[in-house]
């Protein structure tokens, strides 16, 4: 259902795209370029779309790096801080959305 000038780019979660069928689209000229950083398979193997020119893939390693954990931990401790005190104001997700 994508443009043939489309580039897809899946920076969420690798199972959300098809990868044979991206691999037939961007072959068939469907859809021009895909960016990834996540796959269907992780952790990441080898796979046919390594070897199209249409395609930049990485590692997906946006939190590797020696600040993110600590950050991360430090959110977790405010959060429930908050939770317990009644001030959730950050991060929060309302109930009724997961229902």
């Amino acid at each position: 259902m994508m443009k043939p000038s489309a580039i897809l780019i899946n920076a969420g979660r690798g199972p959300v795209v098809d990868e044979e069928a991206l691999i037939a689209a961007l072959k068939a000229g469907t859809i021009h370029a895909a960016g990834l950083d996540v796959f269907e398979k992780e952790p990441l193997q080898a796979s046919p779309l390594f070897s199209l020119p249409s395609v930049v893939a990485l590692p997906h390693i946006g939190s590797a790096t020696h600040e993110t954990p600590y950050g991360m931990a430090q959110d977790a401790v405010e959060n429930l801080i908050a939770a317990l005190s009644g001030k959730v104001e950050k991060n929060y997700v309302h109930p009724d959305i997961l229902k």
